[in-house]
């Protein structure tokens, strides 16, 4: 098939809540890329604003370690999305296939991240939904930050396309402040991505229990269990920074350009 006179859609890649991604090519240009396309509108009357939205955050940014968005339009009423083809598997493909990683990786996996994110933020952008499967891994290895589905601008007064209360973004890597309602800011993301570096260095999320109520009870009220009395092999001043961006209060945790800096120059 062919999208817009110009995209040809080869093999499925995924398929979520919103759209399904495609491999395909670029016939104009020659070169390859994925395309998202909305599933039908019918079931979510938010879709086709929040995946407007998509392409409006990702595509304020230009950004090594962001999925850049290429393109956007509408091909016999369904939205599209194209994008860079990450050639590579996301961190929850890899943490199925491996457990844990290395200190050593997860220090340049979390420099690269939070260099995006604080790409992100200085766009006035807040991710809102950091966690493995959103976190990709290109041929190099180098990460990349993708689907910018529930993403919200830090201006936007109505938070972001959500009912009132409702929160967004998954229980696993929910900030604690986001457990209580409250607006999802840059620190929460820093949150989040916490909470994956610790799934990479132990195995697990910081929190688990049998609900999701439960796992939010835990991030507002229950101290992590540090990293290395997991098993987690990684020097005390990692394990430290670690357990600072899992602080519970907003103002106690790195930016993401202090978090970037400290992982890509060897504090650790």
């Amino acid at each position: 098939m062919l999208i817009a006179g110009r995209y040809r859609l080869h093999t499925t890649l995924g398929r979520g809540a919103m759209g399904e991604v495609w491999r395909a090519q670029d016939e104009m240009i020659g070169r390859p890329v994925a395309v998202k396309l909305l599933l039908s509108q019918d079931a979510d009357p938010t879709a086709a604003a929040r995946f407007r939205l998509e392409a409006q955050t990702a595509g304020r940014l230009n950004h090594p370690h962001v999925v850049g968005v290429l393109d956007f339009g509408s091909f016999e009423d369904r939205l599209f999305l194209v994008m860079e083809l990450i050639e590579g598997d996301s961190l929850s493909h890899v943490l199925a296939t491996t457990g844990t990683l290395p200190a050593e990786r997860v220090a340049r996996i979390a420099a690269q991240a939070a260099a995006g994110l604080a790409a992100a933020h200085q766009q006035g952008i807040v991710h809102r939904d950091i966690k493995p499967g959103n976190l990709m891994l290109d041929a190099d290895g180098s990460v990349k930050i993708g689907d910018f589905g529930i993403a919200r601008f830090m201006d936007d007064p109505a938070g972001g396309l959500t009912a009132t209360g409702q929160i967004v973004g998954t229980s696993l890597y929910l900030a604690p402040e986001r457990a209580l309602g409250k607006t999802a800011g840059p620190p929460s993301d820093m949150y989040s991505l916490g909470c994956v570096l610790y799934q990479l260095l132990t195995g697990r999320p910081p929190f688990q229990a049998a609900s999701a109520v439960a796992i939010l009870h835990h991030h507002l009220d229950t101290a992590p269990t540090p990293p290395r009395e997991l098993g987690a092999e990684l020097p005390p001043a990692f394990e430290n920074y670690l357990l600072g961006l899992l602080a519970k209060k907003p103002d106690d945790r790195p930016t993401a350009q202090q978090a970037a800096s400290w992982y890509s120059t060897g504090a650790w």
